[in-house]
C-alpha cells in the first residue's frame, strides 16, 4: 500500500497517522519526493482500511500495491537505486560497470594478473571464486578461506574492490573484507542466508535461479531488503530451457522488465549464460543495449588450463576489445 502526503501537510498529523498504522503491524518507509513525500507500507497490510486513512486531511491518494514485493518495487522508490561503494565504484548511475576476473582463484599469480589486466582494461571490480557451488561432489570446490586472502592480495595491488560468492552463512565472518556479497543461482531461494544478508551492511549481487520467475527474484530481494539492507543488485544470468547449445538460455528480456518493476540496478552475466566464449561478447553488447548497469564476465589468464569453466571465460586479450566495445554501445544507446 502506497499513501501519497499533500505538500505542506501537517506533520503532527502525519506522525499521527504512521503511529496509528504501524501500532497495527505494519512498517512505513518513508519515500520523499519534490512535490509529495510518500510512505510505503510493508506487512500484512490486508487489515489496513483505506478509507479511514483517506479521512486524514494530510493524505492525498492511497493505492494498494496488487505485487507481493514492496521495498524492492519501484512504485515505493520511483528513483534509480544507485550503489556507491565507499572506494568511489558505482553501479546504477548510468554508466557501465564491468566487473570482471576468473571463475575460481586458483594462485597469487592467477589472481593478481588478470587482475592488473581486466582493470587496464576498465573492470571497476574484481570477481573470483573463493567457495565454488559444484554440480558434482568430485569437482574442484575452491580454495575457500585462502582463495579469499588471494583477493585481498589481488585487491591491495590494483584498488579494484572485491565481488565473491557466499555459501553459507557460517562463512559470513569470512566476508568481512568482501566488498561486495555474491550469491549465487543455487542460493537465491535460501531464504535463512538473504535474511542474515539482510543485516549485513554492503552490497548484495543477486543472482536469478536456474529455473526461477523474473517475480521470484525480486522476492528474493524483498528478503535481504527487509532486513534492513538495501544495497540489492539484480543479475540476470541465463536460466534453464529446452535449448541444449548454450549452458543456459540469456534472458534478455527480463533487464527492461526488472527496470521497470524495480528500481534496483540490473546487470548480466553473459559468461554463465552462454557456456561459450566466443558467444561472451555479442551477449555482453546486447545486454548494454538495453540498458543493463552493469555486466560481470569471466576472465582467465589460460582458459584452456583453468580448473573451472574454462570454456567460458575470456582471455585478458579478449576481454580488452569487449571492453570497448561494450562502453560503446552503452555511448551510443545513451545518445539516441
Amino acid at each position: 500500500m502506497i499513501i501519497t502526503i499533500k505538500k505542506n501537510a501537517d506533520q503532527r498529523e502525519v506522525d499521527t497517522l504512521i503511529s496509528s498504522l504501524e501500532a497495527k503491524g505494519v512498517k512505513a518507509v518513508e519515500i520523499k519526493g519534490s512535490e509529495f513525500n510518500v510512505y510505503g507500507l510493508t506487512g500484512d497490510t490486508s487489515i489496513i482500511d483505506e478509507k479511514s486513512i483517506k479521512a486524514y486531511h494530510c493524505v492525498e491518494n492511497v493505492v494498494r500495491v496488487a505485487a507481493k514485493y514492496k521495498l524492492a518495487n519501484r512504485m515505493f522508490h520511483p528513483e534509480d537505486t544507485v550503489i556507491k561503494l565507499p572506494t568511489g565504484q558505482v553501479i546504477g548511475d548510468g554508466s557501465l560497470a564491468l566487473i570482471a576476473g576468473p571463475c575460481s582463484v586458483e594462485s597469487e599469480a592467477q589472481i593478481c594478473c588478470v587482475a592488473e589486466r581486466v582493470k587496464a582494461a576498465g573492470a571497476t571490480f574484481l570477481r573470483g571464486g573463493a567457495f565454488k557451488p559444484r554440480t558434482s561432489p568430485y569437482a574442484f570446490q575452491g580454495l575457500k578461506a585462502e582463495g579469499l586472502e588471494l583477493l585481498k592480495k589481488a585487491k591491495e595491488r590494483t584498488g579494484l574492490p572485491i565481488v565473491t560468492e557466499i555459501m553459507s552463512i557460517g562463512h559470513l565472518d569470512l566476508f568481512e573484507d568482501v566488498d561486495v556479497i555474491q550469491v549465487g543461482a543455487r542460493n537465491m531461494q535460501n531464504f535463512e542466508l538473504l535474511k542474515e544478508l539482510g543485516h549485513v551492511h554492503k552490497p548484495i549481487l543477486l543472482k536469478r535461479g536456474l529455473a526461477n520467475t523474473i517475480e521470484e527474484l525480486l522476492m528474493s530481494a524483498e528478503y535481504i531488503m527487509a532486513g534492513g539492507n538495501e544495497q540489492v543488485i539484480l543479475c540476470e544470468r541465463g536460466i534453464r530451457t529446452y535449448e541444449t547449445f548454450t549452458r543456459n538460455t540469456l534472458d534478455i528480456s527480463a533487464v527492461p522488465i526488472l527496470k521497470r518493476l524495480s528500481h534496483l540496478p540490473v546487470i548480466v552475466d553473459p559468461s554463465h549464460a552462454s557456456g561459450i566464449n566466443w558467444l561472451v561478447e555479442p551477449l555482453a553488447m546486447a545486454a548494454a543495449a538495453v540498458g543493463a548497469d552493469g555486466l560481470i564476465i569471466e576472465v582467465h589468464n589460460d582458459p584452456s588450463r583453468a580448473l573451472c569453466d574454462g570454456a567460458q571465460s575470456l582471455t585478458p586479450d579478449q576481454f580488452d576489445v569487449l571492453a570497448k566495445k561494450v562502453q560503446k554501445v552503452t555511448e551510443t544507446v545513451k545518445s539516441l
